[in-house]
């Protein structure tokens, strides 16, 4: 098998997200025998898993339809399909997403022809469906292509771009646990589970080749997980950003590429998690002592963080004086940005 492409599902019926997803899949100009496409529903209570039984039997030849007995959310769903992956290559796809007909043919054939086991291109933001290319993300740059090298990788590793628009071949997705009969390739239970592994695998990469073309199209709508934010969503940053930590001290690459490192686990595990707890509309309840306790373990993890080159040359200045004051004094802080935010809102009004 040439290909394995996984799908986790969870209540995409609605609106045929779910089937413009997988008519995209079915639709692959590689014929069957090259590409499976394992869609796992995660516990679905809308009627997803019947959609997908019925694409697999319309396409036996390269529809397999899984239903997970417990919902471990995506992380879980792809752990299941990674258990029955037997492609030399691994793709993911979001199942509120699709891609060109021929999105995998182009992806494998300039593989085929450089030598690279990574391979990605760009995507397209859109709100409904279509081919026609909306508002265009270039999701890598040229500069982190070719064989890797110590700079490559520090450029991968600040700027990964979505780990859905890429193939990767087999060893980079499962490492050392290839045929160890483990399946905890993701982190379970949690949202935000690819920024948790994307840094090991990263750096897994021999030659990573890059197509500037929007093939992948990614639809934006109010369900997404990005644009949910609640304290689990919250918390579950958290966890991912204390993965990535684990993962390089595990793996050995935290001293190398301590740099990128603490910045990327400053941004996801800290400041996104900060800035978006803040608000008062979000509602996050004990928002005092949860960004309180947000503050000092980010201190215990890296007490030098603010003056990091990247965190430096990266972080607006208005966050980098607000984050300033937090580490000072949290209830200093907290005070001055509700006071902030009351002032913005009464302007608005106005």
């Amino acid at each position: 098998m040439r290909l394995s492409v996984i799908v986790p599902v969870y209540n995409m019926a609605g609106d045929d997200k779910l089937k413009h997803c997988l008519d995209s899949l079915v639709g692959q100009t590689l014929p069957d025998g090259e590409i499976e496409i394992i869609a796992v529903d995660d516990c679905s209570t809308d009627n997803s898993f019947e959609i997908m039984q019925d694409y697999e039997k319309r396409y036996p030849g390269r529809f397999i339809a899984i239903h997970s007995p417990v919902n471990h959310h995506q992380g879980g769903a792809k752990n299941i399909g990674l258990s029955r992956a037997k492609g030399e290559w691994i793709g993911f796809i979001d199942a509120d997403d699709w891609v060109v007909s021929d999105y995998y043919e182009i992806l494998l054939k300039r593989a085929d022809e450089t030598g690279a086991d990574m391979v990605g291109c760009d995507y397209s933001l859109v709100d409904h469906y279509t081919f026609e290319p909306g508002q265009v993300v270039h999701n890598n740059t040229p500069e982190q292509t070719g064989v890797m090298n110590e700079e490559k990788y520090r450029k991968l590793l600040l700027d990964t771009g979505s780990l859905v628009v890429k193939i990767y071949k087999r060893n980079i997705v499962f490492g050392d646990k290839e045929g160890s009969g483990r399946t905890d390739i993701f982190p379970e239970d949690i949202f935000y589970e690819d920024n948790a592994v994307s840094n090991t695998w990263m750096l897994r990469v021999k030659h990573f080749e890059y197509i500037e073309k929007p093939l992948y199209f990614y639809y934006q709508h109010d369900a997404s997980t990005v644009h949910t934010i609640s304290k689990k969503n919250l918390e579950d940053r958290m966890v991912a950003g204390r993965q990535i930590l684990a993962e390089a001290k595990e793996n050995g690459y935290l001293k190398t590429y301590k740099p990128e490192i603490e910045f990327m686990y400053t941004v996801l595990f800290y400041v996104n998690t900060l800035f978006s707890a803040m608000p008062k509309e979000q509602h996050i309840s004990g928002c005092y002592n949860f960004t309180r306790q947000l503050g000092r373990e980010m201190k215990e993890a890296f007490p030098n963080f603010q003056n990091n080159p990247y965190y430096r040359e990266r972080i607006h200045p208005e966050e980098k004086k607000l984050i300033g004051m937090q580490m000072k004094s949290h209830l200093l802080f907290y005070a001055y940005y509700r006071l902030l935010w009351f002032y913005r809102n009464l302007r608005k009004k106005a």
